[in-house]
């Protein structure tokens, strides 16, 4: 299982590339709003340590628009992926984009339909959001188990990125259903690490060699 990482924060992303954790970026431009730069200088600060895909999304809503924009962000790094919403004209652009031969993340999807549409139209990824899906009662997790069944039913080479990651459960769940990838934010990514007993058993690991130091001082 590959794990990106969901935000534009240059220092949080290479504290966890460090750590062997970030196989992909995926970014919006809500995220590049909070870190007050320019997308462009920010992405080509992360390609140049990030060797995975690193996602960057279009801000338009007509397909023409959006395929000159991912052509556009496309030349500014080797392994950009366009995120493209999944809509009517999102799907025209994943479209024209596959035959040039650039890399799509399909976003914004809620339903196994439209992973369905997405993976015909040739997206390189889709983007389930499965913590907005919880937020208005549905089960998030039920959607990533259709579309994987579906993609290897068929045989479709789309990869799923489990989105809209809120704790760790999500993460947990996700690779035990087999999807390819999960986005997970900074604060999630820290969640997985920490657990109490590993800090219970630090401490008494070392209180004990402190007291073996002591009888070893003391003959």
């Amino acid at each position: 299982m590959k794990f990106f990482i969901d935000t534009a924060n240059v220092e949080a992303i290479r504290r966890f590339h460090e750590r062997g954790m970030v196989d992909g970026v995926t970014t919006n431009p809500t995220l590049v709003a909070r870190e007050g730069r320019d997308l462009r200088q920010i992405v080509t600060e992360i390609a140049s340590f990030v060797k995975g895909p690193i996602s960057l999304e279009v801000v338009s809503e007509d397909a023409d628009k959006m395929v000159n924009d991912a052509q556009r962000m496309s030349g500014w790094i080797d392994n950009a992926a366009i995120k493209i919403p999944m809509t009517w004209e999102g799907l025209k652009a994943v479209r024209k984009l596959a035959e040039e031969g650039i890399k799509t993340n399909v976003t914004l999807v809620f339903s196994a339909n439209q992973a369905l549409l997405a993976a015909k139209a040739g997206a390189t990824f889709v983007s389930p959001f499965i913590g907005r899906l919880d937020d208005v009662g549905h089960t998030g997790m039920q959607l990533i188990a259709d579309v994987v069944q579906i993609y290897s039913n068929y045989g479709y080479d789309t990869e799923v990125i489990v989105a809209s990651v809120r704790h760790p459960i999500h993460v947990y769940e996700a690779a035990l259903i087999g999807a390819d990838i999960a986005t997970i934010p900074p604060t999630v990514m820290e969640k997985m690490v920490n657990h109490p007993l590993t800090d219970v058993g630090i401490k008494r690991f070392l209180d004990d060699s402190r007291k073996v130091q002591e009888t070893k001082d003391g003959q």
